[in-house]
């Protein structure tokens, strides 16, 4: 894996082995801003204690600007991130996520931390923000907890289609509290049509810059 600068100016991580980015290349951080920060936390109404599940820590940036949002917004957050393939310090040392996001706060050290945080095991990185990282795979994962928001980030169904099935689909569905939501970047057909049998009500939403739309799904 190696850094790539994005539109926007922020990194992300290619990885050679399935010709793929994590982010978008027309601007990471504006990305998950538009997914899964402006289409799904921001909708809940400040002062709320929350479950927060991320399918993906990947480079920590979701788990970042939720930090940011949570102190911003005075939410309480705790936040499960599932990760199987953690990566280095020679690389999450180098992201530029802070210095591009102009919040207040010791951004900077939210990151590091966050990346530095145990695995499966809960670590508070603010006071409004609890992280718990699980080092697995999401296939067999039984969570022990419900949660208020999922974030969908797995790699493309096309790069990494065992994440994106029915029986998972169905299985986070029945972690969500009742009107909860998943969001996602994807809207390819399958998957909406997958969304609906598993139960949640969807809607697509505008998209961030190179993507038209993405897709949010409610537990009603």
């Amino acid at each position: 894996m190696h850094l790539v600068i994005t539109g926007d100016g922020s990194h992300t991580l290619f990885v050679p082995e399935l010709n793929e980015h994590y982010h978008s290349t027309f601007g990471a951080l504006t990305e998950s801003l538009v997914v899964f920060i402006r289409s799904g936390l921001d909708t809940f109404s400040p002062g709320k204690a929350l479950t927060v599940f991320e399918i993906g820590f990947g480079t920590g940036l979701n788990a970042l600007l939720t930090c940011v949002t949570a102190m911003e917004k005075k939410l309480k957050i705790q936040y499960y991130s599932l990760e199987k393939y953690p990566i280095p310090a020679n690389l999450y040392t180098q992201l530029n996520y802070p210095l591009l996001m102009h919040a207040a706060g010791d951004t900077d050290g939210w990151l590091l931390a966050m990346h530095q945080a145990p695995w499966n095991e809960n670590r508070e990185i603010t006071p409004g923000f609890s992280l718990h990282k699980i080092n697995r795979s999401l296939s067999g994962f039984e969570p022990a907890f419900s949660c208020d928001l999922i974030y969908f980030d797995a790699f493309a169904p096309d790069k990494q289609p065992e994440m994106w099935s029915l029986e998972i689909f169905a299985q986070l569905y029945q972690c969500l509290n009742p009107e909860g939501l998943l969001t996602t970047y994807c809207v390819k057909g399958s998957v909406k049509r997958m969304l609906k049998s598993a139960g949640f009500t969807i809607e697509k939403l505008p998209g961030p810059p190179g993507k038209r739309e993405i897709l949010r799904g409610r537990k009603l």
